[in-house]
């Protein structure tokens, strides 16, 4: 009978995203914060790219793997932002089935990489700090060329694998979508077939995949921290947690976010509030992580110091 009424009901072709709400006023009022916070949030992470690429004294398995999560993240927050930069200008909240779709597998797909890559950078702060006599060797270029590579591959090939369930769904009825973005659980909620092979794909994937990856971050702070209680002088301390305290605020502001979002149980105060923490770790995150990286560490500091000093000098050659 379910069926049947289903198949009455008319497949939607485009789902309307309702964003922030309907008032014109609002939309042009939040316009132009989210376009100052999107133009910080790249020139930021590309100053990041820039500076590790051309700074010899940035070639270090830390700054690879902070020059691929500033990549990361610039293409992160284009998934969502200039999207929702045009809805807020031109009024058209609407965006394709399918496109929806490919919006929250490249997102999903991101959000999967970060995981892997704060995990293999917890690992690198890990050997750092805990094993010191052997970061050499055991963090060698290659191996972390291939912790970057397993990031990204990894990531985009857990949600391909998600997509498939998610593309075989119909939907029907009504269109609209409670937030600024295309999440899987609002696409869920407006689907008129079965989602229960799609969550369980999720589940599966988020068990064996995404939270082992989660899991050996905490585990490697809890060495981190244990081993830097354990140093005997103050200053050895400060500096032992100067390397890892901007990459600990990173993944707090991140995981956080994301477990609010996700994991906690839906009260009615969390429903209304999980617009509010999304927008914590799609569109926050990215323009603090270069803030807080560059502002916190010595070394990058020295590096824009490097940076300013070489172009004032060509520019007086010329």
């Amino acid at each position: 009978m379910d069926e049947l009424e289903w198949e009455n009901q008319t497949t939607i072709t485009e789902f309307l995203l309702l964003g922030f709400g309907d008032f014109h006023e609002l939309q042009i009022l939040l316009f132009f914060p989210f376009l100052v916070i999107y133009v910080l949030t790249m020139t930021g992470n590309i100053l990041i790219i820039v500076l590790v690429l051309t700074d010899q004294h940035l070639h270090t398995p830390m700054y690879l793997f902070l020059a691929n999560l500033s990549c990361l993240e610039i293409c992160y927050t284009s998934t969502i932002l200039p999207r929702m930069l045009a809805s807020f200008l031109t009024g058209n909240r609407t965006v394709p089935v399918h496109g929806c779709i490919v919006q929250f597998w490249v997102f999903g797909s991101l959000a999967a990489s970060e995981c892997y890559l704060l995990s293999a950078m917890s690992f690198d702060r890990y050997v750092a700090i805990c094993k010191p006599l052997h970061y050499t060797a055991i963090m060698k270029t290659k191996v972390c060329l291939q912790l970057v590579a397993a990031s990204w591959v990894c990531g985009f090939v857990e949600n391909a694998i998600l997509i498939l369930f998610v593309f075989d769904l119909t939907f029907c009825g009504h269109n609209e979508i409670d937030h600024f973005f295309c999440d899987f659980i609002p696409i869920m909620q407006l689907s008129c077939t079965d989602t229960h092979k799609a969550q369980l794909a999720l589940t599966f994937l988020a068990s064996f995949c995404t939270f082992p990856a989660f899991i050996l971050t905490i585990a490697s702070y809890v060495y981190i921290i244990n081993a830097i209680i354990r140093i005997p002088s103050v200053r050895g301390r400060q500096k032992a947690f100067s390397t890892c305290s901007s990459h600990l605020v990173v993944v707090s502001i991140f995981y956080g976010t994301i477990i609010i979002v996700y994991v906690l149980p839906k009260t009615e105060i969390l429903k209304n509030l999980n617009k509010m923490f999304s927008v914590f770790y799609t569109v926050l995150t990215p323009l603090v992580n270069p803030l807080i990286y560059s502002l916190r560490n010595k070394e990058v500091k020295e590096a824009w110091k490097r940076c300013v000093m070489k172009c004032k000098s060509n520019r007086n050659i010329m």
